[in-house]
């Protein structure tokens, strides 16, 4: 039997990710019998999970190391290559936004075409962004924290995903723009998809039938 390989996501969407697989039939053991290991083999289920940083979800399943993956969408729209994006799975939710420091906010708003420079750990979707609304940037890619970087005189704007906005308060950051919403997506390599499709298929209608039910329309908040 084929073994069908899962890239999950480090961080705050692990327990969502492990959540929709134990209720769709994958029968993970608790994390304290796993612990720290980077790869849960599941033999009796001829299923493989990976634990990996965030974004390095759509690399593993763009190559074919994984077959299946969740990813954030905000991850996902930096990544550059072949993928099926199958579903949202309707956890995580938070927004990419475009924060400035408070006392500038009316500046921004009369900015025209001006340039600006914009720190983010997201340079393709600031660039696109930016381009698409004629205002000319200069994208700094950082990738830790980008609240610092209007107090030091290193950018004027931020790019960063937001929840309920307490970080930007925190560091006297107002948002004037949102970019996009995003939550954690299911993706596939488009190879395995059809290679191994008598093993895939069903389980991702089960995923399907499990994010239906649970959130028939709604979406899932994220926590800070």
């Amino acid at each position: 039997m084929d073994v069908v390989n899962i890239a999950l996501p480090k961080g705050r969407l692990l327990e969502p990710s492990l959540a929709v697989l134990r209720s769709a039939g994958v029968p993970i053991p608790p994390a304290e019998e796993w612990g720290r290991s980077a790869v849960i083999d599941l033999e009796d289920a001829a299923i493989r999970l990976f634990i990996i940083r965030d974004d390095d979800v759509p690399t593993y399943v763009i190559q074919g190391a994984a077959d299946l993956g969740v990813v954030g969408k905000d991850v996902l729209m930096e990544a550059e290559g072949d993928l099926f994006e199958l579903f949202d799975l309707k956890e995580g939710f938070c927004r990419l936004v475009v924060a400035v420091p408070a006392h500038l906010q009316e500046d921004y708003k009369k900015r025209g075409s001006n340039h600006l420079r914009v720190v983010t750990k997201y340079p393709r979707t600031a660039a696109q962004y930016f381009r698409r609304v004629g205002v000319l940037a200069e994208i700094i890619t950082v990738q830790g924290s980008t609240e610092l970087a209007p107090k030091v005189g290193l950018a004027d704007v931020v790019v960063d995903l937001v929840s309920t906005g307490r970080t930007l308060r925190e560091n006297q950051l107002v948002e004037v723009e949102e970019i996009a919403r995003c939550t954690a997506r299911l993706v596939a390599n488009p190879v395995s998809y059809r290679l191994k499709s008598d093993r895939i298929w069903p389980l991702v209608e089960k995923i399907r039938e499990q994010v239906d039910g649970k959130n028939p329309g709604g979406e899932e908040k994220c926590g800070s």
